[in-house]
């Protein structure tokens, strides 16, 4: 896997009572620290204090204990881990953001990208809005905050805002007095909540994170809907449910979801197992060994070998003190990181063939390094498999795929891939079957725009992903 970079997670939970919240947010952003390893940030609540902090770094770097004691106890909190795919990596963008107006203050986590951020923000900007940051979620922040003017309660104002908001966004948003779920209404980015023995609500991107500080699941929220959690316990308001084709992104299953999370009823580790079988249906191969390229590469090899009969073993180790290599920014440290993130098991693959699973394939640079370990470990045969589609479109909803030129499979037939990667052969799973591992059925519901094109949106105007970063004009330098 190289190249791809997926943008936050969020958190949030309500304590009738209160309770040492900001420890209980820490443990559940730790669990969600594979979806955004930039910055991240916790606000909470104390009978109407907020108290807030954020930087950039890991959540066990930033959060020490003495930052945590600084947070205090509550009965809310908010928290956030970034990879900005809008904006900068910088302290100013690290999330969640916080909202002082004349109606109370607002604490906002998103997860996702909006297609017409710029549009929103050039109006607001025309109206005099002043924004101190270069992410789209400042802009839902506005929104939200103008309709509350006029609104009767923060949760009418959220409703109205997801009117005017177009893409993806999950939302977890806390008021003096309550902590709101938003899902938008095509479901592009999973978001659930749970509850837990001692009766305290918990929403997080990934049930992961619910069982990491002992809340069950309960559901997933449906696309379009708002749940708001106050001293009356959970309500729902559904306005926007099934105003959108459901497109949730495939690609969490593939990749970005931890194993052990279940996004809509689905459990990220048998989708994989499913993505291996559905591999070996389509491109067979005789060999002597199945390995996965870890973490999100093992399942799918696992279901690769049960299928084809060819035995499964364990053929990386790697250094769990490394990052994924997609999450640093610059092409240089991604290779540095390579090479001393896996190393082969020499007595696994020493003169096999050798099936090796990886999640996917973008520019091709750690594929290749990937398979140069293993003939330099005296591998006879390499062949590749790969759980996902080959990569041809840019992702607008928040999977930092936002130029063709450096996507491998726009520039090369599958026989030139594969020659310049140094494999024997190569083989993609289908967007049909990428679809169907994914919910074991029919395969609707799924957005696959990355991997064929088909867009459940419009396309944004500006897709920069620093275009809220620009230099002056010479007009502005003279002014």
């Amino acid at each position: 896997m190289s190249g791809l970079r997926e943008e936050c997670g969020v958190f949030g939970v309500y304590s009738p009572t209160p309770y040492d919240v900001a420890h209980m947010t820490y443990y559940g952003l730790f669990a969600l620290q594979h979806r955004g390893q930039e910055s991240c940030g916790i606000v909470v609540n104390d009978d109407g204090i907020f108290r807030s902090y954020k930087d950039t770094g890991l959540v066990n770097d930033v959060f020490t204990p003495q930052n945590l004691d600084t947070l205090g106890c509550g009965n809310m909190a908010v928290g956030h881990v970034r990879y900005g795919t809008t904006g900068g990596n910088e302290r100013s963008n690290a999330q969640p953001i916080l909202v002082n107006h004349i109606k109370g203050r607002m604490a906002l986590a998103h997860n996702g990208n909006l297609v017409n951020s710029y549009e929103l923000r050039t109006q607001l900007e025309l109206q005099g809005s002043i924004f101190h940051t270069t992410s789209d979620t400042e802009v839902i922040s506005y929104i939200i905050t103008k309709e509350r003017l006029t609104a009767p309660s923060i949760e009418e104002a959220v409703n109205r805002a997801v009117d005017k908001l177009d893409g993806a966004f999950s939302l977890v948003i806390m008021s003096p007095q309550k902590l709101i779920a938003v899902r938008d209404p095509h479901g592009f980015r999973p978001l659930c909540y749970g509850k837990t023995p001692d009766g305290r609500w918990v929403v997080a991107s990934e049930s992961c994170a619910l069982s990491s500080v002992g809340a069950e699941l309960i559901r997933d929220l449906d696309p379009g809907e708002i749940l708001v959690f106050d001293k009356e316990g959970p309500r729902s308001i559904r306005n926007h449910c099934g105003t959108a084709e459901k497109s949730l992104c495939v690609f969490e299953y593939i990749y970005f979801a931890r194993p052990d999370s279940v996004i809509d009823g689905c459990t990220v580790h048998a989708a994989r197992i499913r993505a291996g079988v559905y591999l070996a249906l389509e491109h067979p191969v005789q060999a002597d060994v199945v390995i996965g390229v870890p973490d999100s590469g093992i399942d799918a090899a696992i279901g690769y070998a049960k299928q084809s009969g060819i035995p499964y073993e364990v053929g990386f180790i790697k250094n769990k003190y490394i990052g994924r290599t997609f999450i640093n920014p610059g092409q240089a440290s991604r290779e540095d990181k390579v090479r001393i993130k896996l190393n082969p098991i020499v007595d696994v693959v020493r003169g096999k063939r050798v099936v090796m699973i990886d999640d996917s394939i973008v520019r091709g640079t750690t594929s290749a390094r990937t398979v140069r370990l293993l003939r330099e470990a005296g591998a006879t045969e390499v062949h590749m498999r790969v759980s996902a589609p080959p990569f041809v479109s840019p992702c607008y909803y928040g999977v930092d795929i936002d130029s063709k030129e450096n996507l491998i499979a726009c520039n090369y037939t599958l026989e030139e891939i594969a020659k310049k990667i140094g494999v024997d052969s190569l083989g993609y799973l289908s967007i049909d079957n990428a679809r169907k591992m994914a919910c074991g059925g029919e395969g609707k519901g799924f957005c696959t725009a990355c991997f064929g094109g088909e867009y459940p949106t419009a396309i944004p105007k500006a897709t920069d992903k620093n275009r809220f970063e620009r230099k002056l004009s010479q007009r502005e330098k003279k002014e």
